[in-house]
């Protein structure tokens, strides 16, 4: 195959990833409402610290229930029905659980925050877009440049807080509960961007060569004698990697992210600074995608998988052992930093190995096992800070990192720790 540089992306594609990039800029602000404020939502509605991970279980369980059959609606009726079907979800949601601060009712949060979830996850195929329209020497790069529209998104969530606070202090409203009635304002012009998405990404996935001159299919290889299932993923040891990586992230992340709110919180830091520092550890969820989808496409997916597991290992010690605010900012940072390296090295080297008409399903089942463990170290978050205290509860999270740590080092040489462009390629129908 040829080299990554001798492809360049014609100018719809172009387009199309600028149009999904602004789309995300809009709409990251939302998902970091719940994950920097979920938490004290909780408290504030409950009292209940050993509740404190109910927010990113929630939030996880809908991506479990919702992310493959957003991936097989986007197999079926393209990728941009499915995003713009999540959009109005969320926004929904949001809605609800603004509602819910305002009227005292943890029922009605919980309600809004499945919805919500369920909405901002299935919009995530957005990703699978992405990748449909790049041959697999550049996917991991695009998965950069559309999650680098997320970064604008953690730019406004402060802005947010800050005024919902400068209201709520006039009003006597509940300043968690306000932004959640700002959210229409940028989910929608988010859709209105999706929209004119032209042609369906997975249309532009079916056909690459049109697209890109000189970009040759491979040939097919033996056909399949049944339809797409779950399970295909788990028989191939680099994508089963991939997914227990990916895991590992997810629920490194989700112990952090619940950890990070309460800590500040206990030591007397405001709202606003609260969600500064969620801004800053939440931008190594998205500022460096594109050198880190550039290094998964030309160093190798597993290479860049092992490199972030291990980083997110190292984050969550930080956590761990330190109650500063500058210690805990950058042990999150360092563990969101980590989880993006991993997620766009095992979300493109699932890409790779699906065709086409199956990405969205691929991807989706990977965010599956992702959301289920996002839901398990949530709900176990709590207890863990009630009966243990901070330490026990980050070396938890240190500890989820090890498993692909062992098994990347150990199949490093069997399986595919090439770049994609010099390994093998599924080939679409």
């Amino acid at each position: 195959m040829a080299a990554p540089k001798a492809f360049r992306a014609p100018k719809i594609i172009k387009r199309n990833v600028t149009l999904f990039a602004l789309s995300q800029s809009f709409n990251g602000a939302g998902i970091q409402l719940a994950y920097g404020f979920g938490p004290l939502m909780v408290l504030s509605l409950t009292g209940e610290t050993n509740l404190a991970g109910l927010t990113v279980g929630i939030i996880g369980l809908s991506r479990f229930l919702i992310a493959y059959t957003a991936g097989r609606i986007t197999d079926q009726y393209g990728r941009k029905p499915g995003i713009l079907l999540g959009l109005v979800l969320a926004l929904v949601g949001g809605q609800i659980i603004g509602t819910s601060m305002i009227m005292n009712s943890i029922t009605m949060f919980v309600i809004g925050l499945l919805i919500f979830g369920m909405g901002m996850n299935a919009a995530q195929q957005l990703r699978v877009a992405a990748t449909d329209m790049f041959p697999p020497s550049r996917r991991a790069q695009a998965l950069g440049y559309v999650a680098l529209g997320s970064l604008v998104g953690l730019i406004v969530t402060p802005s947010l807080v800050t005024y919902a606070q400068w209201i709520s202090d006039r009003t006597e409203l509940p300043a968690l509960g306000l932004p959640w009635f700002m959210l229409p304002g940028l989910i929608i012009p988010g859709m209105m961007l999706i929209y004119f998405v032209r042609p369906d990404p997975k249309e532009i996935g079916m056909n690459l060569e049109k697209y890109y001159p000189g970009y040759v299919r491979p040939k097919q290889g033996p056909k399949k004698t049944g339809k797409f299932r779950p399970t295909d993923l788990l028989r191939s040891s680099d994508t089963r990697i991939a997914i227990i990586s990916n895991c590992a992230a997810h629920g490194n992340m989700s112990i952090v992210m619940v950890l990070t709110s309460l800590v500040l919180s206990h030591h007397g830091y405001s709202l606003p600074a609260i969600a500064f520092s969620h801004m800053f550890h939440s931008a190594g969820m998205f500022a460096f995608t594109i050198p880190l989808g550039r290094l998964a496409d030309r160093w190798g997916r597993q290479r860049v998988m092992l490199w972030g597991v291990a980083t997110a290992f190292s984050g969550a010690a930080f956590v761990a052992f330190t109650s500063w605010y500058a210690t805990v900012t950058l042990g999150t940072f360092l563990v969101c930093l980590g989880w993006a390296a991993a997620n766009v090295a095992a979300t493109a080297l699932i890409a790779d190995r699906a065709e086409t008409q199956e990405r969205g399903r691929a991807i989706g089942t990977a965010d599956s096992f992702a959301g289920a463990t996002s839901v398990v170290m949530a709900l176990i978050t709590g207890p863990l800070i009630e009966n243990y205290g901070l330490p026990m509860t980050g070396l938890v999270a240190a500890a989820i990192a090890l498993p692909p740590l062992v098994l990347i080092l150990m199949t490093r040489g069997k399986g595919n720790s090439l770049a994609p462009e010099q390994a093998p390629e599924s080939a679409d129908s």
